[in-house]
């Protein structure tokens, strides 16, 4: 065989192995997480006879659909009012900045501590307004609410005793709830991704002791902790997971309670949700950039460092299932010139092998969180999902790849929609561009690849092919759309 079907082949195999390791690894938390599900309920821990000082911080950009509603919800929290501090950071240049200052005068008027903050500009951006504000504010304790939040009163009641219980905790994390979780496909499709997440990740690793992360919002941080971990850092863009690192590894604990539900809105449409994945991959490549090195050097025991390491190169998958994507269309070519090598290729045709710890991860958190009754839909659902976050993999690739460069790129909040009387001004992120119509190109090349496998009466690639050709087209479909 001449030498590229060789290295065609070779590669292709890597990139199946890699994803083999990643599906392993999940399927090692849902087992911790299944264990963690099987102890009994710990009681929660005492209410405290005095209330600590809580300073709730809700970072605004333009968000103008959801301002009030957020603004409600904080104001709404069951807790002693002289222990309570509201900082509205509001970086907004349109018509929420009106919005937001009419709220916080009509609390402020029915004897609420409430700020309306703002800065000469938009230096760090989220973080950047994260670390204005404790220039601001004398709380113990800082929970932070994005603008699509909408907590629950009594959450600060339920998190913060777990603070006074211990002094080495750092962060209290609650699971995300989902406000539109039926408004559309999409939204189901993110809901049940962020399911797993929540109810398998974040449980598996808490439970056996390994690093977790702040998920940016739905949560308390001791100031303390923050100040002692360097503060908020404005150099990548996953400052929450920046910062969950730098404070773990000064040996701080994070608790985090699934069963605290803090409801959130999804993105609506492709362009929100691209720009949300573009901050999440991109950001948590800049942050293992950053810390892989650091994590490896320290004391931390070789389980915590493997897992660290599992756990900040996550994004990167999307490199490997692109370029597995890309070289699996001439492997069908391949195949059926080289007979003598069927056995080798039929190897490597069966890339739902690699997959298939991933379908049981899924499949368990998708038990936990639907009710009773409806898991007979699992299984298109799982492949819909499937599809569809591969054909995110050009996208986030590139995402990806830039954090690894150490490319600069602006923080671009996610939009929501809201909900309510008030016309809805609709936020873009981003007009159709070349790599929309590069989507587009390569749902065609899968699809030629489908085909192709169809000619020469070889299946072993067909389920793959149908699934990226499906999910490169729904994704160039949704961004038309929506855009228009």
């Amino acid at each position: 065989m001449p030498l590229l079907p060789i290295l065609l082949v070779v590669v292709y195999g890597l990139c199946l192995l890699f994803i083999l390791g990643f599906s392993v690894g999940q399927w090692q938390l849902t087992r911790l997480a299944l264990r963690a599900y099987a102890r009994p309920a710990a009681a929660p821990p005492p209410t405290p006879a005095a209330w600590p000082r809580v300073t709730v911080q809700l970072p605004l950009y333009n968000e103008q659909n959801v301002v009030e509603r957020v603004i409600d919800a904080a104001a709404a929290l069951d807790y002693p009012p002289e222990q309570l501090h509201i900082q509205v950071l509001d970086d907004s240049t349109d018509a929420t900045v009106a919005l937001a200052a009419a709220r916080v005068t009509h609390f402020t008027a029915l004897g609420l501590r409430i700020s309306h903050v703002r800065r000469l500009g938009r230096e760090g951006y989220k973080a950047g307004a994260l670390r204005y504000g404790l220039d601001f504010t004398d709380g113990e304790f800082i929970a932070i609410f994005d603008a699509d939040f909408v907590p629950e009163p009594d959450f600060l009641r339920r998190t913060v005793p777990y603070f006074l219980q211990d002094s080495t905790v750092g962060v209290v994390q609650t699971r995300w709830g989902h406000l539109n979780q039926n408004e559309s496909l999409l939204t189901r499709l993110q809901a049940f991704g962020l399911d797993a997440h929540f109810l398998i990740e974040q449980v598996g690793r808490t439970f056996a002791g390994f690093f977790i992360n702040f998920n940016g919002t739905g949560g308390v941080w001791r100031r303390a902790c923050i100040d002692n971990a360097g503060g908020w850092h404005i150099d990548t863009l996953t400052e929450d997971l920046d910062l969950s690192y730098r404070a773990q590894l000064r040996g701080w604990r994070f608790v985090y309670r699934p069963e605290i539900v803090a409801p959130a809105e999804l993105p609506a449409v492709m362009d929100a949700l691209k720009s949300q994945q573009f901050r999440w991959t991109k950001g948590a490549a800049e942050t293992a950039r950053k810390h892989l090195g650091t994590m490896w050097r320290s004391s931390q025991p070789l389980a915590v460092k493997l897992q660290a390491t599992f756990h900040l190169l996550n994004s990167s998958v999307y490199i490997v299932i692109l370029l597995m994507a890309l070289l699996s269309v001439p492997l069908v070519f391949v195949r059926e010139q080289y007979h003598e090598y069927k056995v080798v290729f039929q190897l490597a045709s069966v890339f739902l092998v690699g997959f298939t710890p991933l379908i049981y991860y899924y499949y368990t958190a998708w038990r936990l969180a639907q009710p009773e009754g409806k898991a007979r839909f699992y299984p298109g659902f799982f492949l819909l999902f499937l599809s569809v976050s591969m054909g995110l993999a050009l996208h986030n690739t590139r995402a990806v790849t830039l954090g690894w460069l150490g490319q600069r790129t602006p923080f671009i909040r996610t939009p929501k929609a809201g909900t309510g009387s008030r016309p809805q001004r609709r936020y873009r992120t981003g007009d159709v561009g070349p790599l929309v119509l590069l989507e587009g190109i390569l749902a065609a090349y899968f699809a030629f690849g489908l085909l192709a496998g169809l000619y020469f009466r070889d299946f072993g690639l067909l389920p793959f092919h149908s699934l990226l050709t499906v999910g490169f087209a729904a994704i160039c479909y949704y961004s038309v759309r929506h855009a228009r």
